[in-house]
């Protein structure tokens, strides 16, 4: 079998996934997006060493253009000690609304926070004021 007909069967098959964000966000505003990702703990992967080990995870965070990750100047302290060490990174340079995070070690983030910035009409002519989906994608496993 290949890795991904096994990652269809087993550890990632119809699981769960668990956002937490504002109902509503001002313009120009700094909010947390709280990612939960559930998975049976006792799960294992094989390892590159052969050695079977705890899950990694992984989240992709798709917002509507216009909002990103807040620069870490704007992060409060309480945020900050939630989100050090993780590997943020945007999809693509001109993607900034599209946020991946991982591999990191489920373990210790199965709840992972990400810091955003909402849309600045100063910036920005082109935004408008509706209900807007977020679209999330996460990862139990090696990622392959």
């Amino acid at each position: 079998a290949t890795g991904p007909i096994i990652c269809a069967n087993c550890h990632l098959v119809n699981k769960p996934e668990d956002i937490e964000v504002l109902q509503v966000v001002l313009l120009d505003t700094l909010f947390e997006a709280v990612i939960r990702i559930p998975y049976d703990m006792q799960l294992k992967q094989i390892l590159v060493n052969g050695k079977k080990g705890v899950l990694n995870v992984g989240v992709v965070l798709i917002f509507p253009e216009g909002f990103e990750l807040a620069l870490p100047d704007c992060i409060a302290p309480e945020t900050k000690e939630k989100i050090v060490n993780l590997p943020f990174q945007d999809y693509h340079p001109t993607k900034k609304n599209i946020l991946v995070i991982g591999l990191v070690l489920g373990k210790k983030y199965s709840e992972i926070t990400f810091p955003i910035l909402s849309l600045d009409l100063a910036s920005n002519k082109h935004v408008h004021f509706l209900k807007y989906p977020i679209y999330i994608g996460e990862n139990r496993g090696r990622g392959q």
